[in-house]
């Protein structure tokens, strides 16, 4: 089957159609005639790969990844860079003006380390093998090393022999002085060669199927001189430099004489920057483990401003006796709540600072929120080189 693609859908797959019907395919760019197998159909879609380029977009490129043809975890390696910015920012506005009829004007925030910027990746483990899941399956991909990963992760691989752990899958964690921890989930005992492992890397410590094997559970991260408690278990946003951008913005948005409300404040990464510029902050986290990081977080940086709180977000803004002026908004990545959003309408705070990965679930709520706030600033981060994935950070103001 031949096909004439003429453009890319939000996941970075071509798009044409045959006999009315809509075929998804992959690394196939506008402007390309190919032949495809299909793999999947519904009454709806066909999904296909391709198996001969009959014509070749003039803006593809060659991957430096040898495992991307294969691998599941980028979409946009076959692209330039800009172009992938270029994808990115018309793909949020897209799904802006669909779901939300916004079409705000946004300002762009590259990543300087455009390879080599993860701090964390997971890995499956398989008949002694290390690497990602194919496309859509479960059968492996062995890889020796990730162009996305930062070096001392690449650098762990060569030696993850040294686990002997025949099946499972592991997560690797990096910080900024390229100190390491290992989890390991599996059925196995394996006999890890720790000695060997500590003098070949900085080790801090393995955690196998939730408990420490070695070391510790947690290490400190620094960004921008602010101490962060990062455990092995804890969210973390993974790229380093874009997460330094994210707090500059949150500082640039933010007044000297504001009380600021950080909902879903998980280890009180925002809460803290938040506190450098605010008269006073309110963080509220659901989960117990987090909300200790946070006031451990908090005493490492000498933050005094700031009260933590145990809670659902979304039905603990009511318990804020104070007036808030600007809450913060970093949901999961199904967005907010029902509750939760008309707590935020009915809050009245002059200012939402909405963090998203997801700009579906994202104009999903700024679609509620519009009707008492206008967008003030967008921006788009590219936190996911190379990836489909991308990370808004939008700036609502009370009319």
């Amino acid at each position: 089957m031949e096909l004439n693609i003429i453009r890319l859908d939000h996941h970075g797959r071509g798009i044409a159609f045959i006999d009315g019907k809509i075929v998804f395919v992959d690394n196939a760019l506008p402007g390309e005639k190919v032949k495809v197998e299909v793999f999947r159909e519904t009454s709806k879609y066909k999904e296909a790969r391709v198996v001969e380029y009959i014509t070749l977009s003039e803006k593809r490129t060659k991957s430096k990844c040898p495992f991307y043809e294969e691998c599941g975890g980028c979409q946009l390696r076959h692209i330039s860079y800009d172009d992938t910015i270029e994808f990115k920012k018309n793909k949020v506005l897209e799904i802006l003006k669909k779901y939300a009829d916004l079409e705000p004007k946004p300002e762009i925030i590259k990543n300087k380390n455009r390879e080599y910027y993860r701090n964390k990746i997971e890995l499956q483990i398989k008949d002694g093998s290390i690497g990602f899941y194919k496309k859509r399956s479960h059968e492996l991909v062995e890889i020796d090393r990730c162009l996305n990963a930062e070096e001392a992760i690449n650098s762990f691989l060569l030696n993850a022999n040294l686990l002997h752990i025949n099946n499972g899958n592991m997560t690797i964690k990096t910080n900024y002085n390229g100190e390491l921890i290992v989890v390991i989930n599996s059925d196995e005992e394996p006999e890890i060669e720790i000695e060997a492992l500590r003098e070949k890397h900085k080790l801090v410590g393995i955690i196998l199927n939730g408990k420490v094997l070695f070391g510790s559970n947690h290490f400190i991260e620094i960004i921008d001189d602010m101490f962060f408690k990062e455990s092995f278990d804890s969210f973390f946003q993974i790229n380093r430099y874009i997460n330094s951008e994210l707090f500059r913005l949150i500082k640039e948005n933010i007044n000297s004489d504001e009380t600021v409300l950080d909902l879903c404040s998980g280890v009180g990464t925002l809460s803290i920057i938040a506190s450098q510029k605010a008269k006073k902050v309110y963080g509220i986290e659901i989960v117990e483990n987090a909300v200790r990081d946070s006031l451990i977080n908090a005493r490492m940086n000498k933050r005094e401003n700031i009260s933590f709180m145990l809670g659902d977000a979304f039905t603990g803004i009511k318990k804020i006796k104070d007036k808030i002026d600007t809450i913060i908004l970093d949901p999961p990545r199904n967005g907010l709540s029902k509750d939760g959003i008309i707590n935020v309408l009915d809050s009245e705070a002059s200012k939402i600072i909405y963090i998203s990965c997801d700009p579906v679930t994202l104009s999903r709520d700024l679609n509620v929120l519009k009707r008492k706030y206008d967008i003030e600033k967008f921006y788009i981060l590219d936190m996911f080189s190379y990836t489909y994935h991308v990370e808004c950070v939008c700036i609502l103001k009370r009319r």
